[in-house]
């Protein structure tokens, strides 16, 4: 999912947020951040949930369904 991991990195830096502090909010290790963040991995349902609500977008925006972020 090259647009999540990209999604993921954008928003990221626009709130010039640092991985290890994301990867904590979201309640999962910095090892699994990256690698969503990097593409060579996918969160489950109930991730990618936490990751539009701690982002303020939808899930549709972060899986690259929609251009809408909320």
């Amino acid at each position: 999912m090259l647009k999540l991991s990209e999604r993921l990195y954008s928003l990221r830096k626009e709130r010039k947020l640092i991985q290890e502090n994301t990867a904590k909010e979201l309640g999962i290790s910095l090892k699994t951040y990256c690698r969503y963040e990097a593409g060579e991995r996918e969160p489950n349902a109930s991730v990618l949930v936490r990751m539009a609500d701690f982002y303020g977008v939808t899930a549709d925006y972060l899986l690259g369904r929609t251009e809408e972020r909320t």
